[in-house]
């Protein structure tokens, strides 16, 4: 496979190149696959014997979980309950358990025991962020006009919350139900580490498996606001997934793509997974060069911190450079966009060519310069002098037009950005941004002229606003002049070559 890829002729002359940075790459994956496996020595940082105790007694009080942990490669590594679960005095979770002292909760700290260098790419990460969404919007829509059970059971089991224990009486030491179970991927912990491995490894399998399947990944990245799921599976990448599964050696040691695999990517290959010419990855951020998730996207620079933690800059702001003081810490490196693009694009060309690569990210950016230029940028610029000169309150979503503004980008612009990067072109249209233009010409601009009418007694500021910010835009001239005859003409003939003439009234 590997000579006949680097036997194509390159577009433009850098193929010999890359191709040897390629099998340079995979040299280096195949020399270091048993680099994958935990730190340590059995039956030194290992295998506790009082833990047989453990395995004696949940073989009984609870086989499903025992069956699970003995199928594992904890199990047949020799991992014991104790291993993971023994509690020191002191500890806020930490109760007696038999004649051991335990806690329900394995955090990521526990995990680093053996797993070190997953916890520190982890530990930086966006998805050790996610409990950050509880100071959010998102979560002030959920407290607020839904109510702290929905929360609990719905947006904490993603995001993650902060656990809590009882602190007195019998059950001391266990977590309080409300906060208990969560599993969510920013869950903050007791020892003061954020996230959950078993978000994507389920207890207590704790399976590679599991965990690279596209269906993980989907408990939260799904629905009206983040359909990556739903998206995945309408792309060819889904497609082929769900057709070749058997072929896809998912309980690899290395699973390098193109190597290991090479019927389709999931979620995990493209964002956490060895390439060509690159290894794998527990941070899930690294390799995205825009972010889609505010009312208007950009381009994003990473930057890392020597204390562990990173954080974005966008496209624009300064960056500051290696060595610099930046929030309390010292920079150790820089990732710009393009170097982010560059790593995700080493994964596609395990299965693809520069053409095809080159040619989806065209597509992509097309489209969110799409949305951003004509419809997030003015809409927001819109809401801004709204707010500016009292047309609206200071507080979110006390107006309808709020709301309307808020689906626009928060679901279905969202919805046709996350299709154009994953190839879903559905999403991209018919639920994106189909959806963007019909709610910002016949709900969100009405809004508008019913939210100006009601302070000033007529609609003249609405319609300077949609003249200021919307006419320059060519995209918007249909709105403001109407659709010509040639453009009317050239869609009635092909309307009429394929239902007949007369059809299109």
């Amino acid at each position: 496979m590997l000579h006949h890829h680097c036997n194509r002729r390159p577009a433009n002359g850098a193929g010999l190149g890359r191709c040897l940075c390629i099998v340079v790459g995979l040299l280096g994956l195949l020399q270091t696959a048993q680099a994958e496996r935990a730190v340590g020595q059995p039956g030194v940082d290992w295998g506790d014997p009082r833990g047989q105790d453990c395995v004696d007694c949940h073989m009984t009080e609870s086989p499903a979980l025992h069956l699970e942990w003995n199928r594992s490669k904890h199990g047949q590594a020799g991992v014991t309950c104790l291993d993971c679960h023994e509690a020191k005095e002191g500890e806020i979770d930490a109760f007696k358990h038999e004649d051991a002292l335990i806690s329900i909760v394995v955090t990521p700290k526990d995990c680093a025991r053996c797993h070190n260098t997953e916890f520190q790419q982890m530990d930086g990460s966006h998805h050790a962020k996610a409990g950050d969404i509880l100071a959010s919007l998102d979560n002030l829509l959920g407290e607020v006009l839904g109510g702290p059970e929905a929360v609990n059971a719905g947006c904490r089991q993603c995001h993650g919350g902060t656990l809590e224990f009882v602190t007195e009486g019998k059950n001391k030491g266990r977590p309080l139900p409300g906060s208990w179970p969560n599993t969510g991927i920013g869950r903050i912990n007791p020892d003061g580490s954020k996230g959950s491995c078993s978000a994507c490894h389920g207890r207590h399998r704790f399976s590679r498996a599991q965990a690279r399947t596209p269906d993980t990944c989907g408990k939260c990245h799904v629905g009206p606001d983040h359909p990556q799921m739903e998206v995945y599976n309408e792309s060819k990448h889904g497609i082929i997934y769900r057709a070749q599964i058997a072929e896809m050696n998912l309980d690899s040691d290395k699973w390098v793509a193109g190597v290991d695999y090479s019927a389709a990517p999931t979620c995990a290959t493209c964002h956490m997974s060895a390439g060509p010419g690159i290894g794998k990855t527990h941070n899930v951020g690294e390799r995205i060069s825009w972010t889609l998730r505010p009312p208007i996207s950009t381009k994003i620079n990473l930057v890392r911190l020597e204390n562990g933690q990173e954080f974005d800059v966008p496209e624009g702001k300064p960056i500051p450079a290696v060595g610099d003081a930046a929030q309390g810490s010292k920079v150790v490196e820089v990732l710009t966009w393009k170097d982010r693009r560059a790593n995700m694009e080493k994964v596609c060309f395990g299965c693809h060519s520069t053409s095809v690569i080159e040619g989806h990210y065209a597509q992509f950016d097309g489209v969110v310069d799409l949305y951003n230029d004509k419809f997030a940028k003015p809409i927001a610029a819109v809401m801004a002098e709204l707010k500016d000169k009292g047309y609206i309150t200071p507080a979110p979503f006390d107006e309808k037009i709020e709301w309307t503004w808020w689906e626009i980008w928060h679901h279905e612009g969202r919805r046709a950005r996350h299709g154009a990067s994953m190839s879903g072109p559905d999403y991209t249209w018919w639920h994106g941004i189909y959806e963007v233009a019909k709610n910002t010409y016949f709900e969100w601009i009405p809004e508008l002229n019913e939210v100006v009418h009601k302070k000033d007694g007529n609609e003249k500021f609405a319609k300077a606003l949609l003249t200021k910010h919307f006419k320059p835009i060519p995209g918007h001239d249909w709105y403001f002049s109407g659709m010509n005859k040639d453009a009317i003409d050239k869609v009635r003939a092909g309307f009429e070559d394929r239902y007949g003439k007369g059809s299109l009234k």
